[in-house]
């Protein structure tokens, strides 16, 4: 038995729609601009260049939402919805094919961002930690496995107090699930209880202390959450 110095912080799980059984999270990985109407109105070129990663801490997630607190440091939260990628078998290197093979579930997922900071850094040609990762900025919903659902299409949407804000097709990303994890598998040997959010449509806008936010995804389970 391991001696440690304090306990170690509980492991960051997520429910699994009709299931006892809860998703072990590793890690968080996540790709910007993936909707060309997206990387358009954030100033990109929507071209389809490889994706691009940033990361946020596992216990930055949120799981089933409830209530989020508003972040230091900031006078711009935004909301960004997402579809989650769930990894559930390991593999490095991979085509597009065994790639598709990794994902084992699915997610509805709310990516917050200090836009503020966000283009600071980016000004500055500086690291997006501080913009991405910080506490609470990854709202998730339950997960649905692929035996219940292969993979999901249709609309993508986000509305604020009962105001349509974001609203897009699956089909719209540049790139798919299975070609996002075949490059991320490029990048890093991924692992059982890796997550992947990958992109969001366009329409992200800021957020306020008492607002309620609803996201949802055909087939998926909602996530509700509300700022406080």
């Amino acid at each position: 038995m391991t001696d440690f110095v304090f306990p170690p912080p509980e492991r960051v799980s997520l429910p699994i729609h009709r299931s006892r059984e809860r998703f072990p999270v590793r890690r968080v990985f996540c790709v910007g601009q993936n909707y060309a109407a997206h990387a358009r109105e954030m100033g990109a070129d929507p071209e389809r260049r490889p994706p691009f990663f940033f990361s946020k801490p596992a216990d930055a997630l949120v799981p089933g939402g409830g209530e989020v607190p508003y972040p230091t440091a900031t006078a711009d939260l935004h909301h960004e919805v997402e579809l989650v990628v769930a990894i559930g078998h390991g593999g490095a290197q991979l085509d597009v094919l065994s790639a598709e093979r990794l994902i084992i579930g699915w997610a509805v997922g709310v990516d917050l961002t200090r836009r503020d900071l966000q283009a600071a850094a980016k000004a500055a040609g500086r690291p997006w930690d501080a913009s991405k990762g910080f506490d609470f900025s990854a709202p998730i919903g339950p997960l649905t496995l692929v035996d219940d659902l292969i993979r999901p299409s249709g609309e993508i949407r986000l509305s604020v107090n009962g105001e349509a804000r974001q609203s897009g097709r699956l089909s719209d990303m540049i790139w798919n699930p299975a070609e996002v994890v075949a490059k991320a598998s490029s990048l890093w040997r991924l692992a059982p209880g890796d997550l992947i959010f990958t992109g969001t449509p366009e329409g992200v806008g800021p957020l306020s202390r008492a607002d309620s936010v609803l996201a949802t995804i055909d087939g998926l389970e909602p996530i509700e959450f509300i700022i406080v």
